[in-house]
């Protein structure tokens, strides 16, 4: 009974982390961008000083679905989307670069270009900062084009290039903002074959069906759970009473 406590807890604990990321990701089926995480745990013997005894869950590595979200036609100039593969990168305030495929662009005051999540947008030499303009043009190959604020309509100038890269997914992992980095640490390199499309954004790859029906069934794998620890404790006391003289 006692190997039946430890299995009925462990399965339960990991059917609740599955639970959580579930919810995590009902609750960013709006968000543009965003990749949804996947659950995944097994069966693990105990190993210790003797043979293997009992078996008990243990949540895998996290897994991510890698796969492009819906693309919604916006027409605005500073909404991107990456055609196929590829990241934006952006950094933390560590200065740590890190991917995002989230293109909802916007200016501050000071000119700096950031996404929706207020996560500044690095070009070929770093964060993007543009002077004041009239009109914006992205290019598919992430070069920005501006005409000057008060300059000839025939004046434009060529103020940067958004870096668009393409790392090898299975080096990538995710930090609790959403963003991605690498285990490699060895930077991240533009890559010419990564284009854009402008006026168009990527929205979240969550499947809401899916999600809510993997929500019932962890839900019912729960109560399987809390149902068998809930026999072993009455089988318990049975034997007690049992032994009483």
């Amino acid at each position: 009974m006692d190997n039946l406590l430890y299995i009925s807890m462990t399965g339960a604990r990991e059917t609740s982390l599955a639970q959580a990321s579930t919810a995590h990701n009902l609750a960013n089926a709006k968000t543009t961008g965003f990749k949804a995480d996947l659950a995944q745990f097994r069966a693990m013997p105990v190993f210790g000083d003797g043979h293997p005894s009992r078996v008990f869950a243990m949540s895998e590595r996290p897994g991510h679905n890698f796969d492009s979200g819906a693309q919604i036609s916006t027409g605005r100039n500073l909404d991107i989307s990456i055609r196929g593969e590829g990241w934006f990168v952006t950094q933390n305030e560590q200065g740590e670069e890190l991917l995002t495929r989230r293109g909802d662009l916007k200016i501050t005051p000071n000119g700096e270009l950031l996404n929706g999540a207020n996560q500044p947008i690095l070009g070929d030499g770093g964060p993007i900062a543009l002077p004041p303009f009239e009109k914006i043009d992205i290019a598919k190959d992430g070069t920005i084009t501006i005409l000057p604020l008060g300059a000839e309509a025939n004046a434009t100038a060529i103020i940067d290039r958004i870096r668009m890269v393409k790392p090898d997914v299975s080096t990538l992992e995710k930090n609790e903002q959403g963003l991605f980095r690498s285990r490699d640490d060895n930077g991240f390199l533009p890559d010419a074959a990564v284009t854009l499309e402008s006026g168009v954004l990527e929205g979240s790859n969550v499947s809401v069906v899916e999600e809510l029906t993997n929500m019932i069934n962890y839900s019912r794998q729960f109560e399987v759970q809390v149902k068998l620890m809930s026999s072993v404790e009455e089988r318990g006391r049975s034997l007690d009473r049992l032994l009483q003289p």
